[in-house]
């Protein structure tokens, strides 16, 4: 019997070593894999207009994260291939390798960087929460004991429990969800990204807006499974290209700049380590 088992111990311990080479191995082609097969799986939002979003007309995905990763792809001298997820799933996609990088409202923290790695933030903007304008509350400490909806997963979620822990946190599967939640007074406040919320403040007629207050000022990046340093460093590469060329602005001034609906200011690129 104890030989049986150490026999079997010695069978698992060489079949882990064996696992852990192969996926090492894996991670360290990752780029290589990419490049043999002429493409980058992109994965970003598939309504949260302008970021990713299907056009009305065309039904193609269209959206200033969309053109990012069609940008990337191009840098790095393949094709892009998109993939719409929730925003729940960008971290198991990335962990479980269906996806080679995700360009989906992607704000870094550190307790996400301790399972995916991030790019360089090529964006930063406000959280917000949006309120009714006639609900008479006008600041964070006005929600004790209120309900604020938030997307399950998404940063707002984390730091509506931070920073508002006397609030009751309702979760959501899409922005939508959250925002009819709002209109139908099951919660008082809708908390979300300033880039994303403009949309449904702009198209309220006035009837909702932003509290002056930020929940914080989240910096967005991209972000790809850890253990791929090659594929990391070219994608922060073709950031830095974009950055210094002018097409990173360029691209969000066709989404968000002075001549659109949201006119925000973009940011900078800043590497992760100064995050």
């Amino acid at each position: 019997m104890l030989r049986t088992i150490a026999a079997i111990s010695r069978f698992t311990s060489l079949f882990l070593i064996a696992t852990l080479g192969i996926t090492s191995v894996a991670h360290a082609d990752r780029l290589k894999e990419i490049q043999a097969r002429g493409n980058l799986t992109c994965a970003t939002l598939s309504g949260s207009q302008p970021l990713a979003y299907q056009d009305p007309t065309t039904r193609q995905y269209v959206g200033f994260d969309v053109d990012t990763c069609a940008a990337v792809a191009k840098h790095l001298g393949v094709q892009m291939v998109h993939k719409p997820i929730t925003v729940e799933a960008r971290i198991p996609e990335l962990v479980l390798g269906r996806v080679d990088l995700v360009a989906a409202a992607f704000g870094y923290t550190k307790e996400r960087a301790e399972q995916v790695a991030f790019t360089s933030s090529h964006y930063q903007i406000p959280l917000k929460i949006i309120v009714a304008s006639e609900s008479g509350i006008t600041k964070f400490s006005d929600f004790a004991g209120k309900r604020i909806s938030t997307e399950k997963g998404s940063t707002p979620e984390l730091y509506v429990h931070r920073v508002i822990p006397s609030a009751e946190v309702v979760t959501f599967q899409d922005n939508a969800s959250q925002f009819l939640a709002l209109q139908q007074g099951k919660v008082q406040g809708f908390a979300i990204g300033m880039a994303s919320g403009l949309r449904f403040v702009n198209e309220s007629g006035g009837k909702y807006k932003f509290l002056d207050e930020d929940l914080a000022h989240e910096p967005t990046c991209l972000g790809m499974k850890k253990g791929e340093p090659e594929l990391l460093a070219a994608v922060n590469k073709a950031l830095q290209d974009m950055q210094a060329s002018g097409e990173l602005d360029a691209l969000w001034n066709k989404w968000y700049g002075p001549q659109t609906k949201f006119n925000i200011p973009r940011g900078k690129l800043i590497p992760v380590s100064a995050l």
